[in-house]
C-alpha cells in the first residue's frame, strides 16, 4: 500500500524534529523532507511532490499563508494542513481561503495530527475542535448579518399579515373587512411595506412572497 508522503515546514528545528519523531512511527506515513520557510517549502514541493504539507503560518522570508496560496495554485495535487499555535480568525480564515485543507493547533494531541494527515490525504478536510468552533461562530455571525439586512425583518406584524393577504390575491376592501380595519389604513400599511421591501407592484409582491415562502403555489 502506498504511503502518505509528508513534507514538514516550520522555522523551528525542534518542532520539525518532534513531528519527525512522531510520524516516523506511523507505518502508512513517509516523511520525504522538511523546510524552514515558505520559499524553501515551494522548492521542496516541486522537487519531492509530497501528498501533504504540514505548514507553519508564521515564518521568515515567506510566511505560510503565501506559501500555501502558491502551492495550492501551482501543485494542486499537494494538500496543505496549517500547523500553528494561533487559532483565531486572523489566521484561520485566510489559510483556508489560500487553499489549506486542514488546520491543526500545535497544542493538539499527537494522534490528532495523524488523523488530520490521513483525512486530508483521503480528500476530506480536518479542523481542530477550537478551529471548528471559530468556523461555527463565523457562520453564525454571517447568518446574523444576513438577518439584520433582510428588509422583511423591518416589517411590523400587521404589515406582514397584509403582505400575505395581498399576495394571496385579496383586495384592499376584502383585507379591511377581514382585519376590521378601514381601507385607508390598509392602504397605508400596503404603502409602507412596499417601500420597505422596495417593491412597486402586485406582481413583484407575489413573486417576493413566493420566494420567501410566505405563500405557496400549488
Amino acid at each position: 500500500m502506498a504511503k502518505i508522503r509528508v513534507l514538514v515546514v516550520d522555522d523551528h528545528a525542534i518542532v520539525r524534529d518532534g513531528i519527525y519523531a512522531l510520524l516516523g512511527l506511523m507505518a502508512d506515513i513517509e516523511l520525504v523532507g522538511e523546510a524552514s520557510n515558505g520559499r524553501e517549502a515551494l522548492e521542496k514541493v516541486e522537487k519531492l511532490s509530497p501528498d501533504v504539507v504540514l505548514m507553519d503560518v508564521a515564518m521568515p522570508l515567506m510566511d505560510g499563508l503565501e506559501a500555501t496560496r502558491r502551492i495550492c495554485k501551482q501543485f494542486p495535487g499537494t494538500k496543505v494542513i496549517a500547523l500553528t499555535q494561533y487559532d483565531d480568525h486572523e489566521f484561520v480564515f485566510p489559510m483556508f481561503e489560500a487553499g489549506a485543507r486542514g488546520f491543526i493547533c500545535k497544542t493538539a494531541a499527537s494522534s490528532e495530527l495523524v488523523t488530520a494527515i490521513r483525512a486530508v490525504y483521503r480528500g476530506d478536510s480536518y479542523l481542530s475542535p477550537s478551529v471548528a468552533r471559530i468556523f461555527v461562530e463565523g457562520y453564525q455571525h454571517r447568518l446574523d448579518l444576513m438577518k439584520e439586512q433582510d428588509p422583511y425583518r423591518q416589517l411590523t406584524d400587521r404589515e406582514r399579515e397584509i403582505l400575505k393577504l395581498l399576495a394571496e390575491g385579496y383586495t384592499t376592501k376584502e383585507i379591511a373587512r377581514m382585519l376590521v380595519l378601514s381601507p385607508k389604513t390598509v392602504d397605508r400599511h400596503k404603502t409602507n411595506l412596499m417601500a420597505k421591501l422596495d417593491i412597486h407592484n402586485r406582481a413583484d409582491l407575489i413573486r417576493y412572497a413566493i420566494r420567501k415562502g410566505i405563500i405557496t403555489v400549488s
